[in-house]
């Protein structure tokens, strides 16, 4: 955030300086040229920066980790968003990590990573099951058994569609 900040208002100095100049070598430019400039380098690093994040933070995610839900968002306090909205959220498996289940191979375990903008990141495990289409959030209190048993929690049916249920069941 703080890299964000000195990045935006480095490209607001930049520009304003070079309204300056520019105005120091045509002196018929208005006064308001060099504040305006500034506020247009301010506004548009902004700009870039926000609608940039999800590309910048995917790029720098290391190979096993499968993006597979991703949440755009449009606010009134930013309305450029309702044109185009940004990107706010999104939620990753990590492939690397896993798990199925040693007597009952439709089940799985998947750690799930939960990114948001301005947001440390969350991690959580989310239980499949690929025969039955369904899943449940792994908290404190759920347990699958060496039988494939789930107890503390019902089984929610995946969404159709559901690109969690279907990278966690992909092979491979």
């Amino acid at each position: 955030m703080a890299l964000e900040l000195i990045g935006a208002i480095l490209a607001a100095a930049t520009l304003g300086l070079l309204a300056w100049a520019l105005r120091r070598w045509r002196p018929g430019l208005p006064r308001w040229f060099v504040p305006f400039s500034a506020a247009v380098g301010l506004i548009g690093a902004t700009l870039v920066l926000e609608y940039t994040w999800y590309d910048r933070v995917v790029a720098e995610l290391p190979p096993g980790i499968e993006v597979v839900h991703v949440e755009e968002e449009a606010m009134p306090l930013r309305p450029w968003t309702y044109l185009k909205p940004i990107k706010m959220r999104f939620w990753a498996i990590d492939q690397r990590k896993r798990m199925i289940h040693p007597q009952v191979g439709s089940l799985r375990m998947v750690p799930v990573l939960k990114f948001a903008r301005w947001r440390p990141v969350e991690d959580g495990l989310i239980a499949v099951d690929c025969a039955g289409g369904r899943q449940v959030p792994v908290v404190e209190g759920v347990k699958i058994s060496e039988t494939g048993e789930l107890t503390g929690a019902d089984w929610q049916p995946a969404p159709a569609g559901d690109l969690l249920q279907a990278a966690a069941c992909r092979e491979g």
